[in-house]
């Protein structure tokens, strides 16, 4: 790619509304065929300003689609127990289609223990160690959602993937790693890296595809990416800065998801989607 090629920006605004009008009609037509209609139940423990912002975002989705949400708050103060109750109670409800824990809990949750108690079917975030190896073995379960919004980006902008070296930055569980199985089943060649890892910017210099998600602003230094790879930073921190420094690689990759307005809309889309989905399986 030339110094001043223009570059692909990949829009998941534009595209998770494009998702929306879609799911808007596939949850019409479930409530005119069954007369139900697709319930996400979110969960939120404590009084995280993010995490409230977050669950607000994702109740406002539901409304937009025609889904209704149902929400949960609990006190910081909430015990394992008393949180694994809350989920069992929500598996139990055959109204609720989708259970979404806001992560993160208060520190005295064990938070893995909760995320598993989600029952496969209304694990529509992609976060129980069930759903991840199913994922991982190329058998049915719902992604985890920012990594397979990032892959429904992809397919809509036409990024081809087969035989490419992606090198993932990050090795959360619920980003890192199920980004570099989605991208292993789609024939990529992948490299996960992290913060630790030895002389990352020459691995970084060798990728075709850069996914970063290490949770630091702006960590990924844009000397590192080689001028026409695929840019996709699924960071978001205070002054609406990622993982990677995306500015100065205008012009020199080939394309770049922004932030904000890439990865996150995604997110939030596939989520619904995936509530949508849920919710059409139990009808059927």
């Amino acid at each position: 790619m030339s110094a001043n090629s223009p570059t692909l920006v990949l829009d998941g605004k534009a595209l998770s509304l494009k998702m929306e009008a879609q799911l808007l009609e596939r949850v019409t037509r479930l409530r005119e065929d069954t007369g139900r209609t697709p319930i996400l139940a979110t969960i939120l423990v404590g009084d995280d300003p993010a995490s409230e912002t977050y669950v607000k975002m994702k109740g406002n989705a539901c409304k937009r689609v025609g889904m209704d949400s149902i929400r949960r708050t609990l006190p910081s103060e909430t015990t394992t127990e008393q949180l694994l109750a809350e989920i069992q109670a929500l598996n139990a409800n055959l109204d609720v289609h989708g259970i979404l824990l806001q992560h993160p809990v208060p520190e005295q949750i064990d938070e893995r223990a909760c995320f598993d108690a989600i029952a496969l079917e209304k694990d529509v975030d992609g976060v129980t160690c069930l759903g991840f190896g199913r994922m991982s073995m190329g058998e049915r379960a719902y992604g985890s959602a920012t990594p397979a919004g990032i892959m429904t980006l992809l397919k809509a902008y036409d990024i081809e993937l087969a035989g490419k070296h992606a090198v993932v930055v990050g090795r959360s569980a619920i980003l890192g790693k199920p980004m570099a199985m989605m991208l292993l089943g789609a024939d990529a060649t992948v490299t996960i890296c992290h913060s630790k890892t030895r002389d990352l910017p020459a691995l970084i210099k060798q990728a075709d595809i850069v996914v970063g998600a290490v949770g630091r602003p702006e960590f990924i230094k844009a000397e590192w990416i080689k001028d026409g790879a695929v840019v996709v930073d699924a960071g978001y921190h205070p002054g609406g800065v990622g993982d990677i420094e995306l500015a100065p690689l205008h012009g020199r990759v080939s394309a770049i998801t922004p932030v904000p307005g890439g990865v996150g809309p995604m997110t939030i889309a596939t989520l619904i989607e995936q509530s949508v989905t849920a919710a059409e399986r139990q009808a059927s």
